[in-house]
């Protein structure tokens, strides 16, 4: 059993358990349920630089990142550095987060906020919603084209944006719909955790032009981002460049000032 594998599996129970105790009904009523949703698509298409900055504690492949983040100032930090969007990991287990972390994110700043998590139930879309999210993530390589296009429709219907993650030509291929705004190609392999910046450059011709390319994981220099700019990514997604340091919102303003 990968380390994936274990994710989807203790998903699954986290699910269950959670439908016990919130019911949709319940998430429905939340405050911040019908508030208007801000466009990271729209904000990558018009940025010079495409950050996505992201909060996160821990990982699989690294352990640790930053034990003592303060979600409230990193989001402020972020905001303050002018990224165009911040992902928010929810998953407690593997990567120390929650969604109390996505509500503190949503009452500091007004980016676009990505629910960064292993979806496999309509429940974690409406909880995204529920939560101040402003689009979501589908993973192709844990999700069927059926879940694909039925998770995306749900979300678009929310008014969520939905970014979908590939990490190779067979899960691009399967996930190519109206539903989907931006297409992110994960560098890492999900079952040796290994980086290369090749998947984003041998993938790019296949994404259509329609979709928003985003390139994700071992993006830590200014070079990586100037390579991969004229295989046509108008997003780059950075986490632990930022978040391995003591003021991950100081580290995002100066890597993007390095960067203009």
């Amino acid at each position: 059993m990968t380390i994936l594998d274990r994710i989807i599996k203790d998903k699954q129970l986290e699910i269950a358990l959670k439908k016990q105790l919130i019911p949709i009904k319940q998430l429905e009523q939340s405050v911040l349920f019908n508030r208007a949703t801000i466009s990271l698509r729209n904000n990558l298409k018009q940025s010079a630089t495409g950050i996505i900055a992201e909060f996160k504690r821990r990982s699989p492949s690294r352990d640790v990142i930053n034990n003592n983040p303060n979600v409230f100032e990193v989001a402020k930090g972020y905001e303050d550095a002018e990224v165009s969007g911040m992902s928010v990991l929810t998953d407690g287990k593997y990567f120390g987060g929650s969604l109390d972390d996505l509500l503190l994110a949503r009452a500091n700043c007004n980016l676009p906020l990505l629910r960064k998590e292993f979806i496999i139930d309509n429940y974690q879309i409406i909880e995204a919603k529920a939560h101040g999210a402003d689009l979501i993530l589908l993973i192709a390589a844990v999700l069927s084209k059926e879940e694909i296009a039925q998770f995306s429709a749900l979300a678009k219907s929310l008014e969520l944006e939905v970014l979908l993650e590939v990490h190779n030509l067979e899960e691009l291929q399967k996930s190519i719909m109206p539903s989907i705004d931006m297409i992110g190609v994960n560098n890492r392999n999900l079952k040796t955790f290994e980086v290369s910046l090749e998947t984003s450059k041998q993938l790019s011709s296949e994404i259509p032009d329609d979709f928003v390319k985003i390139s994700e994981s071992g993006i830590s220099t200014v070079e990586a981002i100037k390579e991969l700019k004229p295989y046509g990514y108008q997003g780059f997604l950075i986490g632990e460049n930022f978040m391995k340091t003591d003021n991950p919102g100081k580290s995002a303003k100066e890597f993007i000032k390095s960067l203009l």
